[in-house]
């Protein structure tokens, strides 16, 4: 296992949509260990392959407490097939850097995905789950959560980012 880079916005890759997993092998599985300790390091709920530089419609989650039991959950090639309700909450991303906003998402979603071995996964979600399997589906079609927040609190974040890289230039 190995740490790896989480990219920031405006990295390119956070813009794109990922590809299909379409091997299902020793391969992966080294790729979700290595997200899994990024993501645990960073410390986060969750991550997706893109936010690593890697174009791939993979994710993972644990939202267990911190004192509990590590509980992964490998998601590739993830779909919401329906959703329902509304729920506002705050969120933050590891790709966005000293942010956080309260985003509406649905509050109940069905999702159809493949587990590490390639096989077809079919289940519900609801509240804090299912707010963290959307905002990392986002990440596998090129969207931010400060894509889904009004332009005007886009434009103080952006002008907030510009004055942060600027400074850290000049470090």
């Amino acid at each position: 296992m190995a740490l790896q880079e989480i990219v920031t916005y405006p990295f390119p890759i956070l813009k794109d949509t990922a590809k299909p997993v379409t091997e299902f092998g020793e391969e992966l599985k080294k790729l979700v260990a290595d997200m899994a300790e990024t993501m645990y390091d960073a410390p986060g709920v969750g991550l997706a392959a893109p936010q690593i530089n890697i174009p791939l419609q993979l994710c993972v989650i644990d939202i267990s407490p911190k004192d509990a039991p590590k509980e992964l959950i490998v998601l590739a090639n993830p779909k919401i097939i329906k959703g329902e309700g509304e729920e506002v909450d705050e969120e933050g991303c590891l790709s966005v850097r000293e942010y956080c906003s309260k985003v509406p998402r649905y509050a109940k979603i069905w999702v159809e995905a493949q587990d590490i071995d390639g096989k077809p996964l079919s289940f519900e979600a609801e509240g804090y789950y299912a707010r963290v399997i959307q905002h990392e589906l986002d990440h596998l079609n090129g969207t931010l959560f400060i894509d889904r927040i009004s332009s005007l609190k886009r434009t103080l974040y952006k002008k907030k980012l510009k004055k942060m890289l600027k400074a850290e230039e000049g470090k």
